[in-house]
């Protein structure tokens, strides 16, 4: 697993946490997870 990925996600859920709100935040959240995941896991999810 790829340490710095993780915590750059982290960061970004924490900015959209505090910036974003209803949907838009829901779907960042998600949008922001799944590209993380990807990465960690090369696509194979």
């Amino acid at each position: 697993m790829d340490i710095v990925t993780i915590v750059v996600a982290l960061v970004a859920i924490i900015i959209a946490w505090k910036v974003l709100a209803g949907l838009v935040k829901t779907v960042a959240l998600l949008v922001i997870l799944a590209i993380a995941a990807f990465v960690v896991f090369g696509g194979v999810i």
